[in-house]
């Protein structure tokens, strides 16, 4: 597990989703120029829904609601009752540089507790809003910078996190699925207060700016159907 834990998997970070990466990634990918055709990046809305519940173990995603993507953004498939909210994000969640950030293959199961719910989620609906509509790369990060400047989306609330426990996801051409990971979204923050990125520490943290945030993941040793992450 340890050998590949610092290539982070670039929807992890919202975002990177999240959600670019603290480690350098080339500038630009050719394999993925522009977006490919939305059908691309669809589901089948049930197979979606299992997916997204793949992502937090079974006591949280069962109750968990879920939310899947149409051809103009995310809508209701099942409403839950413990104020979790489980999706399946896609690649232009990733950080503005990322290769990967049209990739199509990328399928990112994440579960959001409900500060995050309120303060973290919003900014991933709106960015897929925003690509759905037509933006384009630039203008949907203008768009972005735009509401946070205005506060029209919120900034993280204290204890903001999410689970990225499924090994069915496809986060990156890289890495694949990665490692079982939880995160926390906080306010611009120096990551060595987590003692994070330090030699010997199970935290990986990254500032990001384009989100107005910092994001700290924490990898685990299972994933979320309780298998052990070898």
């Amino acid at each position: 597990m340890a050998k590949n834990l610092r290539k982070i998997a670039p929807a992890s970070i919202a975002l990177l989703v999240a959600l670019g990466t603290a480690w350098p990634l080339p500038a630009e990918d050719t394999k993925y120029p522009s977006m490919a055709p939305v059908e691309a990046y669809m589901m089948e809305p049930s197979a979606e829904v299992a997916l997204a519940r793949t992502a937090a173990p079974d006591s949280i995603s069962q109750n968990a609601t879920v939310m899947v993507m149409n051809r103009h953004g995310y809508e209701n498939a099942a409403t839950g009752k413990n104020g979790f909210v489980c999706i399946v994000q896609r690649s232009w969640t990733a950080d503005i540089d990322n290769p990967d950030f049209w990739n199509p293959k990328l399928r990112a199961p994440i579960c959001f507790n409900p500060a995050a719910v309120r303060s973290f989620l919003p900014q991933t609906i709106k960015k897929t809003e925003w690509i759905l509509a037509g933006r384009s790369k630039a203008q949907m990060f203008d768009d972005l910078k735009a509401a946070l400047d205005k506060k029209e989306l919120p900034k993280p609330e204290v204890g903001a996190m999410c689970y990225m426990m499924s090994k069915e996801g496809y986060l990156n051409d890289s890495v694949g699925h990665w490692h079982p990971h939880l995160m926390f979204f906080l306010p611009p923050a120096d990551p060595t207060s987590w003692g994070a990125n330090l030699p010997g520490s199970p935290v990986i943290g990254q500032g990001d700016a384009q989100s107005q945030l910092t994001v700290f993941m924490i990898p685990v040793k299972h994933w979320s159907d309780g298998t052990a992450d070898n």
